[in-house]
């Protein structure tokens, strides 16, 4: 039987408008010269980026929810949905969701689908519903708790719990949180630093509700110095169909350009800066010291950095992921 759950985005709606509109006018009420702000021409774009991905979305489910239901179907397990399993299913869809995102930032071909949601210079409410058309490649992750017997209808109420939360923190215009909501959660502050392009900053605090995986398996990074968000490459254009696939189209510049199989694989599944290491004494720019290695920059660079990402900068945990090419989160 099919869990009776809430669709908690749908809910959420009246107060992800209400919460906007408070915060734009209390950007004119009380200015901050040295926080990004809102800009016409890019809330624009995240809004229409965020309405979009609504009717990707419903293309993308189909396929994925046949392949849910199959996996659900073949596995003996069932999770019953209680109050206290359903907490035990937020806790572990979290924890999936943080591998989901640190691997949108490291493989490059995941980083052209997330680079979407780092391609505002910005950083506002309205950054939050600038996402992705292409969010087909984020299923693969949840498959090991679909056949642990969590039904799928289960999973989609947990992955929307988790994307109502993290509206609330894109914003500069709430500070630090007490010092155990800061150890535990992710807050504004922490998100920031996600959102930022700076070396220090690059690939840290993947978590989603909880902080707590960032601290354990060692991507986490406090707010220090006032982000600055964007790519390291930034794309310069309000378009949202380019907002959506520049990445895609530098990934098959790179791959057409590539001398070698292995830097075209590399190109495609390294780090978004990953770039090949011409071999001692090579005189062309072949394979390298492995057409594997990362001709590493000033900083790791993940996913984040290629065209269209963010200063590339491998993720603590992901040491193979170096600077990207051209990045513009």
């Amino acid at each position: 039987m099919e869990p009776n759950l809430p669709d908690v985005v749908l809910w959420s709606i009246p107060a992800f408008v209400l919460l906007t509109v408070i915060e734009m006018v209390s950007y004119r009420l009380h200015p901050d010269e040295d926080a990004a702000g809102y800009e016409t021409k890019d809330a624009a774009t995240s809004l229409t980026m965020g309405i979009g991905s609504l009717g990707f979305d419903l293309l993308w489910k189909i396929p994925i929810l046949a392949i849910y239901m199959g996996v659900y179907e073949l596995t003996p397990l069932r999770v019953p949905v209680l109050w206290w399993t359903v907490l035990l299913m937020l806790l572990a869809q979290d924890f999936f969701y943080y591998w989901s995102h640190r691997g949108h930032h490291v493989i490059r071909i995941l980083w052209a689908c997330h680079v979407v949601h780092h391609s505002s210079e910005k950083f506002n409410l309205t950054t939050a519903l600038r996402q992705p058309w292409t969010s087909a490649t984020v299923w693969p992750f949840y498959l090991p708790l679909i056949a642990c017997g969590v039904h799928p209808a289960a999973l989609a109420f947990c992955q929307s719990a988790n994307l109502v939360y993290q509206f609330w923190v894109h914003t500069e215009r709430v500070g630090k949180l007490p010092r155990p909501f800061e150890y535990v959660l992710n807050t504004p502050s922490h998100h920031r630093v996600h959102h930022a392009s700076q070396g220090g900053y690059l690939d840290r605090n993947y978590g989603g509700i909880l902080i707590v995986w960032d601290r354990m398996f060692g991507s986490f990074a406090a707010e220090t110095e006032r982000p600055v968000y964007g790519l390291t490459k930034n794309i310069s254009t309000h378009n949202p169909l380019r907002v959506a696939t520049h990445e895609y189209a530098a990934i098959a510049r790179d791959v057409r350009a590539a001398g070698t199989w292995s830097e075209r694989a590399g190109r495609v599944f390294r780090g978004p800066g990953w770039q090949p290491v011409p071999k001692a004494g090579a005189a062309g720019a072949g394979e390298g010291v492995g057409a594997g290695t990362e001709a590493s920059a000033s900083a790791p660079v993940p996913a984040q950095a290629t065209a269209s990402a963010p200063a590339a900068a491998s993720a603590p945990a992901a040491a193979s992921a170096a600077p990207a090419p051209e990045r513009t989160p």
